[in-house]
């Protein structure tokens, strides 16, 4: 409770309590009412209260003094209260916000990302696993984040996408009817499941690129890793509707090539995130956005339409992180768009040895676009699939004209994408 007549500030009486017991509580309580540079009174019954409270006051930064008369029983005696006759006064003026103990910290940015200044370019490695935002005390470890530099990672719309990307998701034992009836020729259903296997393989390779990057990023861009780790957990999820797909009828999964599995390597071998994520999300998953958009459209069965449809509006996020990355970093360094041409020719030089597209995938997609083996149907699925890949290269060419590629330069690009899609 608090006394007053005593002095003429503030006083604050807390009476037994000690410092092992929390005192130091009610003093930084009673101190974050006043001023810095302001004073309060201490009273208190605790005959080891002035020791502790001169230590915990210079810990902390405020100065502490006594009254003239118990200032010179103390310096008579070494403690104004060691024998308990009497309560003790003290004073104690609050110290600056930064002083003390704290006095070498650094705040961390700030934490909202609309503020001007929020998010830094080069944020310190010493600020650890600190919120942005948060007073970080001087003196800490240093952390090792390879991704630490704004313009590596940062794309203008991350908040926006981060809070698209956290209400958008959604529960694979509820969102698709898994138990809606239908029946397909073993054919057609052997042509899903095939087509389920390739899409499996792929959400593997898009799944373990990001995360590989995931834990070399500093958390002072948490919108990015918030964002990164989303889009990991939406890759599990398709692989999971995949996987259910293929396995609901109870067949036998298809075929995995080589060339597919030295496309897919290609991806996780590439060690700068930059690159990585341009090959993944600008090119690849761009690309599979007209292949789940054209299974939707050619899906025999609701279950199979409706695993397309929710991986499609996942995957379209993933393409606007990574073009919006880009556009982000080409800005700030326009030499970054020679390295994406150069990291195009090398895959397309590691991987020119290889194969076409997986053809059990090409006659699966060229049976599901017929719909029946009829030969006029089956000529017009052979030609709905020319268009796709026509499609596919002309949603390559512009996204790469986003980036900032003339129109010649993205056709050649383009032009030189693995022909496995991803």
């Amino acid at each position: 409770m608090t006394k007053t007549g005593e002095s003429p500030y503030r006083t604050i009486d807390i009476e037994n309590l000690r410092f092992d017991q929390g005192a130091h509580l009610l003093i930084k309580h009673a101190l974050t009412s006043i001023a810095v540079g302001e004073r309060i009174a201490v009273r208190g019954r605790d005959p080891e209260l002035a020791v502790h409270l001169r230590g915990w006051c210079r810990a902390q930064g405020h100065d502490f003094t006594l009254p003239d008369a118990q200032s010179k029983t103390e310096s008579k005696t070494g403690d104004a209260h060691s024998t308990g006759a009497s309560p003790l006064m003290a004073y104690v003026t609050r110290g600056g916000a930064l002083t003390g103990r704290w006095r070498n910290a650094e705040r961390a940015g700030l934490a909202d990302v609309t503020a001007q200044g929020a998010v830094l370019d080069h944020p310190s490695a010493t600020w650890g696993l600190a919120a942005r935002g948060a007073t970080v005390e001087a003196g800490g470890p240093r952390f090792l984040f390879t991704l630490s530099s704004k313009d590596e990672i940062w794309a203008d719309g991350v908040p926006r996408l981060y809070a698209q990307a956290a209400a958008a998701q959604w529960d694979p034992a509820t969102a698709i009817n898994w138990d809606e009836p239908f029946e397909l020729p073993s054919e057609v259903e052997a042509a899903v499941v095939q087509v389920m296997t390739y899409l499996i393989e792929n959400e593997n390779a898009a799944l373990l690129v990001p995360a590989k990057f995931l834990a070399q990023l500093h958390p002072h861009f948490r919108e990015v890793m918030q964002l990164l780790a989303i889009q990991v957990a939406d890759e599990a999820r398709h692989v999971e509707v995949f996987t259910r797909r293929a396995t609901l009828r109870g067949g036998e999964l298809g075929l995995s090539t080589v060339s597919g599995q030295a496309s897919l390597k290609t991806l996780l071998d590439e060690p700068d995130f930059t690159l990585a994520s341009f090959l993944l999300s600008v090119l690849g998953e761009g690309t599979f956005l007209n292949l789940l958009w054209f299974l939707e459209a050619h899906a025999p069965d609701p279950v199979t339409r409706r695993v397309a449809q929710l991986a499609a509006q996942d995957e379209a996020r993933h393409v606007a992180f990574g073009v919006g990355h880009l556009q982000y970093h080409i800005s700030r360094d326009p030499s970054v768009r020679s390295r994406l041409a150069a990291a195009i020719n090398r895959r397309y030089d590691a991987l020119s040895q290889t194969a076409d597209l997986n053809e059990e995938v090409f006659d699966a997609l060229v049976l599901l676009a017929a719909g029946s083996w009829q030969p006029a149907a089956i000529a017009e699925g052979f030609a709905k699939v020319q268009r796709l890949k026509v499609e596919m290269d002309n949603g390559r060419r512009a996204r790469l004209a986003k980036l900032g590629f003339s129109a010649d330069e993205a056709a050649a690009l383009s032009s030189l994408h693995t022909r496995n899609f991803m």
